[in-house]
């Protein structure tokens, strides 16, 4: 996920990452953000949190699991907030997705 620091959402998209850093892909041991999983994190909207993000597959078998991390993760952060998931198969993930520490990780 990108952060543009002119973005007046920043440091709340910086905040957010770090707490999107904790939901763990329990097959692989990675996180989704490593991953490249999350696509991005919108603020806009003062009541909600709405991240766009994807799975592995479409029927990624701990597809449930990760997205009730998301919500869990979000809601420590930003209590006053809800959270939201926004599934999106297009891009498609690929292994192009995944951040050079995702990548050590897995040993890539």
């Amino acid at each position: 996920m990108k952060i543009s620091l002119t973005n007046k959402f920043a440091q709340e998209e910086m905040q957010a990452n770090l707490a999107l850093m904790q939901v763990i892909d329990p097959e692989l041991n990675v996180n989704i953000v490593d991953l490249g999983l999350v696509y991005g994190v919108d603020f806009r909207d003062p009541q909600t949190i709405t991240v766009t993000m994807t799975l592995s597959t479409p029927h990624c078998p701990m597809g449930d699991a990760i997205e009730q991390g998301v919500i869990n993760v979000l809601h420590e952060a930003f209590p006053d907030r809800e959270a939201k998931i926004k599934l999106v198969w297009e891009p498609e993930w690929s292994l192009d997705n995944i951040s050079e520490a995702g990548r050590e990780q897995l040993g890539l």
